[in-house]
């Protein structure tokens, strides 16, 4: 059985971008084949949440290799894609200009399949944020089906 998600979807206007990808670009420094965030639908530092998402296109460079005629977004890009918003909301919310690493991924668990086509909706709660490290839980949705979880801990260097 899928756990609740961390976020409640339902009480979001999924259609309105909080921050675009030009001030995504401000926080991360990830480009090109590695820059997996679209935009922001929502970030409330109360709370500790933040909801990203990533419109996956049929021209990224995992597609022609990735499943020969039935292209998936690799799990590897789903948790990557997580990170990136983990590290967007600690470096926006702490005003730390340090690049946040990887230091884990913990309890992974893949659900559901992402193709070319489809928007993933990124949730992420923080956990705990100190100055050595940032933990945060991770969900990625399509079309209202939970695809992943992940717990993600990052450490500023």
């Amino acid at each position: 059985m899928a756990p609740p998600l961390l976020v409640d979807l339902s009480k979001l206007d999924l259609g309105r971008v909080v921050m675009t990808i030009d001030e995504i670009r401000r926080y991360n420094p990830h480009r090109y084949e590695m820059e997996q965030l679209t935009g922001v639908i929502h970030l409330d530092a109360a709370a500790g949440q933040i909801v990203a998402y990533k419109d996956v296109r049929p021209d990224e460079f995992w597609v022609r290799g990735h499943i020969p005629g039935r292209p998936l977004l690799p799990g590897v890009l789903m948790i990557e894609a997580a990170a990136q918003m983990s590290s967007l909301y600690y470096k926006k919310v702490q005003e730390d200009p340090r690049f946040l690493g990887f230091g884990g991924v913990d309890g992974v668990k893949f659900r559901g399949q992402v193709a070319p086509g489809d928007r993933l909706i990124l949730l992420g709660r923080a956990v705990e944020i100190r100055s050595r490290r940032a933990v945060f839980d991770t969900q990625g949705v399509v079309a209202d089906r939970l695809v992943f979880e992940a717990r993600i801990t990052g450490m500023p260097i």
